[in-house]
């Protein structure tokens, strides 16, 4: 079970909608000086937990591991108190040994998983549940941005769609074909969404360039962000990470008919450009 789901499972919501505003108005000092909401867009299998984490490491950078902050926006949480849970969560995550499924340590020695020096950019290493939820209610973009208030920045995480896809099918149960249809759904919904952020706000990671070389692309989100890369924080990061992506398009029973679908679907969407099943 995912933390956000054993949260929402342990505790009432009514109840921590009092515990998160009681802990808020106690922090209010420290989350109203909160520069930037950090929000995932994307979809599942695509590498947001290995960057959330990474960025959680950062000394000024707190990030929830799937917190669901979209559900607490629909619930009339404050900032405050979404910033809250957003702590409790990532702190939470890094005592549980900061593992996903309990297949992958997310740890990174000597850096500030579950701390920091000074909190400047907190966020919700959420990617598909964000744009599942948007694609069945698009106007929690707007409620968003009401309830922050402020600078918010987004991170769109894409892998090769034959490794997302054949790993959805294999991770969710269900066909190829099926998955396919439900992948492009996911695409459609982040093509919606990015007509309504401002290029300024919104940062493309493709997976397989952030194996390649991670110190410079996390180099380049914290640049996005607004906060430094120390060099020892970047060279703890990349020993964590692992040093090929895994095709796991190989894994599955692709054909020709399937391979040429993906493709001409592929088309219709600019950030996707580039990709196919042999590269």
């Amino acid at each position: 079970m995912k933390l956000h789901e054993y949260i929402a499972k342990a505790i009432p919501l009514p109840k921590l909608y009092l515990t998160s505003f009681c802990k808020g108005h106690q922090n209010r000092e420290l989350l109203d000086n909160v520069e930037t909401y950090c929000m995932f867009l994307g979809y599942q299998r695509s590498g947001h937990t290995l960057i959330g984490a990474l960025l959680n490491a950062h000394p000024d950078i707190v990030m929830a591991h799937q917190l669901g902050t979209l559900k607490y926006i629909l619930a009339g949480f404050s900032k405050r108190q979404i910033y809250s849970l957003i702590l409790e969560n990532a702190t939470a995550f890094t005592e549980r040994g900061s593992t996903s499924g309990g297949r992958y340590s997310y740890q990174i020695p000597n850096q500030w998983q579950g701390k920091f020096r000074r909190l400047k950019i907190i966020g919700d290493k959420e990617g598909d549940g964000v744009t599942r939820r948007l694609m069945a209610r698009p106007w929690l973009l707007p409620r968003l941005w009401k309830t922050i208030k402020g600078n918010i920045k987004v991170l769109h995480v894409v892998r090769n769609p034959y490794d997302n896809i054949s790993t959805i099918s294999k991770r969710m149960d269900m066909g190829l074909e099926e998955s396919i249809k439900f992948y492009f759904s996911l695409c459609r919904t982040v093509a919606d969404v990015r007509k309504k952020i401002n290029a300024a706000d919104l940062f493309d990671i493709r997976h397989e360039a952030f194996i390649d070389d991670p110190k410079e692309l996390l180099r380049q989100m914290c640049a996005f962000l607004g906060v430094d890369a120390p060099d020892d924080y970047l060279n703890d990061c990349a020993d964590i990470v692992f040093k090929s992506p895994h095709k796991t398009r190989h894994d599955a029973p692709w054909n020709d008919g399937l391979i040429a679908g993906v493709e001409e679907r592929m088309s219709q969407f600019p950030f996707l450009e580039g990709y196919s099943y042999t590269d």
